[in-house]
């Protein structure tokens, strides 16, 4: 049986963490009076382990940017049907909401790599957009997209699929972004070239490290092998 989890922070702490006392997970920070626990130190299975493991209703921790992500692993399907207490933390980003206590510099790079693609279509003489935002093949919930210029916009959902709520022309400019990553911004072509070509957006990741409350949310599982 195949189950995943994604993990990102709803609310970055602006707290410093090497101002915490030490603890055997992490750090203890006063403000909030809890154990922040260091994920910064700790490889992917590491990661698995302590949410197969561990209820994360209350749980702070401290990450890398690069891993916020989805973390896919299997188990054996005679042992349970499913895990219980395994969450997902998830950001939820709105189109023009800053995030508080991060200063993150948004870049615009423009790759020709595949690990996101938008879908074009055409009506009239608007372009509707719609399609999926993914890093190196892995869905980003909850990235961002806006057009360039307006509080007009929208947010991935758990699968990283999105569609624009309005129409676009020729010009316009999209900008996607996701915290921890830089952003990227998307020239929409004309008509004719839209009914023919995948505009790909590459968010790279940013060297941020995040600290935050987990937020709790129980994981999908499937049952195929």
């Amino acid at each position: 049986m195949k189950n995943q989890f994604s993990l990102n922070i709803k609310t970055p702490c602006t707290e410093n963490f090497n101002d915490f006392s030490s603890t055997r997970k992490g750090g203890f920070c006063n403000s909030c009076s809890r154990e922040v626990i260091d994920f910064s130190k700790m490889n992917s299975t590491e990661i698995i382990n302590y949410f197969k493991t561990n209820s994360t209703k209350n749980t702070c921790g401290r990450f890398n940017s690069s891993q916020l992500k989805t973390y896919n692993y299997s188990v054996k399907r005679k042992s349970i049907s499913y895990i219980s207490g395994i969450a997902f933390a998830f950001l939820t980003l709105f189109s023009f909401t800053k995030t508080q206590g991060q200063d993150l510099k948004n870049k615009t790079r423009i790759s020709d790599n595949n690990p996101s693609e938008l879908k074009v279509a055409s009506a009239q003489n608007n372009i509707t957009v719609k399609g999926i935002v993914s890093e190196s093949g892995v869905p980003l919930p909850g990235a961002n997209i806006v057009l360039q210029g307006t509080t007009i916009g929208t947010s991935t959902d758990f699968d990283g699929n999105f569609e624009f709520p309005v129409a676009l022309k020729k010009g316009d400019v999209l900008v996607f972004s996701y915290i921890g990553f830089t952003s990227k911004k998307v020239v929409i072509r004309d008509q004719k070239s839209a009914n023919d070509i995948a505009l790909k957006v590459n968010l790279k990741m940013d060297g941020c490290v995040l600290m935050g409350k987990v937020a709790v949310k129980k994981v999908y599982s499937s049952k195929r092998n």
